[in-house]
């Protein structure tokens, strides 16, 4: 009985240590993937133009990155390739392009880029989100709950926009 309680409690003890591992080795992957990626797409748009997926995937590794000046110049010239074709990726762009702005707190910028890429995909759920996030950080929460709910019109069952009205109807009803 009483050596049945260490060797319990190793197991545990071993047990944590594996997971923990896992979840270390998994994430050293990851960032390998990433780090792999960025040198290769760097290397290239240095040395000649890119497509503009390259760019956009380079710019969504800088957002990651928290280098959001550098994901601006990406998206911008995303932008301007001639392979960039439908309004589909180009509204992803926008809505990127936003989030940068976004990040460094320029949230009228951002606006403009959000609203940009919702008249190109008028149900990308996403950009509406993020739109709405803009208006909250600004202040404007009636405007923020209107685009919420437009989100949820055509996403029922999205929980950031759910979460979100919820919220802002208790803020206005308290201010009512």
């Amino acid at each position: 009985m009483d050596s049945s309680l260490p060797v319990f409690y190793l197991s545990v003890l071993l047990a944590i240590l594996a997971i923990a591992a896992w979840f270390i080795v998994r994430q050293i992957f990851k960032t390998r993937k990433l780090d792999t990626s960025l040198e290769r797409l760097e290397n290239k748009l240095t040395k000649e133009s890119g497509t503009a997926q390259e760019y956009y995937e380079l710019g969504s590794i800088y957002l990651d990155k928290k280098l959001y000046a550098q994901a601006i110049v990406l998206f911008q010239k995303a932008l301007k390739c001639k392979d960039l074709e439908g309004d589909e990726n180009t509204a992803i762009i926008y809505n990127a392009l936003g989030y940068a702005h976004f990040g460094q707190e320029q949230y009228d910028i951002a606006i403009r880029q959000y609203k940009e890429a919702i008249k190109l995909q008028p149900q990308y759920v996403t950009a509406l989100n993020n739109l709405a996030h803009s208006y909250e950080r600004k202040k404007l929460t009636a405007q923020a709950l209107e685009i919420y709910e437009q989100a949820l019109t055509y996403e029922p069952d999205n929980a950031t926009a759910k979460r979100r009205v919820e919220a802002l109807r208790k803020r206005l009803a308290l201010f009512s």
